[in-house]
């Protein structure tokens, strides 16, 4: 990862630091009300100089009101990429928060790297679909990723305990989901209900049925595969229903770096704004006398066939990875809204990569890649509908 400093202006010594200037942006989701709340507990801390919602209008004004962000910075901005991407470039802005949902986040990620922001992600879908074109994005601008999901930032954490010329393994930690333990006849009839119904963290829809396909899991292994620069296979995923386990890094010398920490969002989401400082709210402390047993278990593969087509799309590289990510929202979208059954998610996304996939060298390769998988995954729905 690249290391970028703060560009304010150093304080003299004895001085209070200006706030650091950030943009949250997806601020009406869960990662930005999270993030607000961070910088409640750090008053004058923070700078909240812009704000973007895809939605919730009447809380984008709540929150634009509370922090006195001007009124052309706190856009409403559903298919307006270019607003976003626009937020994400304004010279004051340090830190960069993308909490938007799916693909639409990418222009944002682009946007601040390509600045020299420091980007807290959030928005897995666009690195895992543009890792190369992010990488170079990266490389021009001199941008500095710090991840958002808990996952990446337990390995983020760890990482500091050696090099990267020692991992030997990096470990992500799944909760299993609503649907642990059910065998693959068990899940056929699952409701939305059932898939929402998340048992230890608190997101937004999309990813929450994700994580209970395990789609979630293995997006997050091409995401670590971009971020920390190893080989797809060298990230392995372990099922710890506790969810106290956020990550492991296993260096050569068999050592095991893990980060623990109970459910809560607000750490790895502090750490990003505020990295390498650490937060001084303590947020998700573990009370050692009454945590009880931390258990693990290899992932069930064949009852959650969206992590092995991940580790696939992830090896094929190219816009399989895009293919993927593109598939699944379009068939998440349609189990949400009752059109398929829940494991017809993950035979949707198998029929969509088996199509084909290409290159990705160029911000248009990504873009073609996407658009011709959400049309072959919506072909798919129509042929199910009609059969």
């Amino acid at each position: 990862m690249t290391d970028v400093g703060s560009t304010a202006t150093p304080a003299p010594p004895g001085a209070r630091p200006a706030p650091r200037r950030v943009a949250i942006l997806g601020s009406t989701g869960s990662i930005g009300t999270q993030a607000l709340d961070v910088v409640r507990d750090r008053p004058g801390e923070y700078e909240v100089v812009a704000l973007a919602a895809g939605g919730n209008a009447e809380l984008l004004e709540a929150q634009r009101l509370e922090f006195d962000v001007p009124a052309d910075r706190a856009l409403l901005c559903a298919d307006r990429p270019d607003l976003l991407a626009a937020l994400a470039s304004l010279a004051e802005v340090e830190v960069v928060l993308n909490g938007v949902v799916g693909f639409a986040g990418l222009p944002v990620t682009l946007a601040a790297l390509e600045h020299g922001k420091r980007l807290g992600l959030a928005n897995k879908e666009s690195l895992i679909a543009a890792g190369p074109v992010v990488a170079k994005a990266r490389a021009a601008g001199g941008g500095e990723i710090v991840p958002v999901d808990s996952e990446h930032s337990a390995i983020y954490q760890a990482l500091r305990a050696g090099r990267m010329s020692e991992v030997r393994t990096i470990l992500l930690t799944a909760s299993g989901g609503p649907f642990r333990g059910r065998a693959r006849a068990e899940l056929e009839h699952v409701t939305i209900a059932d898939a929402l119904r998340h048992p230890t963290w608190s997101m937004g829809a999309k990813i929450t049925i994700d994580s209970s396909t395990l789609m979630n899991k293995g997006l997050e292994v091409i995401e670590a595969h971009e971020l920390f620069g190893v080989p797809i296979d060298t990230v392995d995923v372990v099922v710890h229903p506790q969810s106290v386990v956020h990550g492991m890094v296993e260096f050569c010398d068999g050592a095991v770096i893990a980060q623990l920490s109970m459910p809560d969002m607000k750490l790895p989401i502090g750490l990003a704004l505020g990295a390498p400082a650490r937060h001084p709210v303590p947020y998700g402390p573990i009370d050692w006398r009454t945590l009880g047993t931390l258990t693990f278990e290899p992932p069930d593969r064949d009852a959650f066939p969206c992590l092995e087509l991940a580790y696939a799309a992830g090896r094929a590289g190219g816009s399989a990875p895009a293919t993927l990510s593109a598939a699944n929202e379009v068939a998440v979208e349609a189990f949400l809204a009752g059109s398929i059954p829940w494991v017809a998610i993950a035979e949707i996304v198998a029929a969509v990569l088996q199509a084909g996939t290409g290159n990705v060298d160029e911000l248009g390769d990504v873009l073609e890649a996407d658009r011709v998988a959400r049309a072959r995954a919506h072909t798919e729905l129509q042929r199910r509908n009609a059969a």
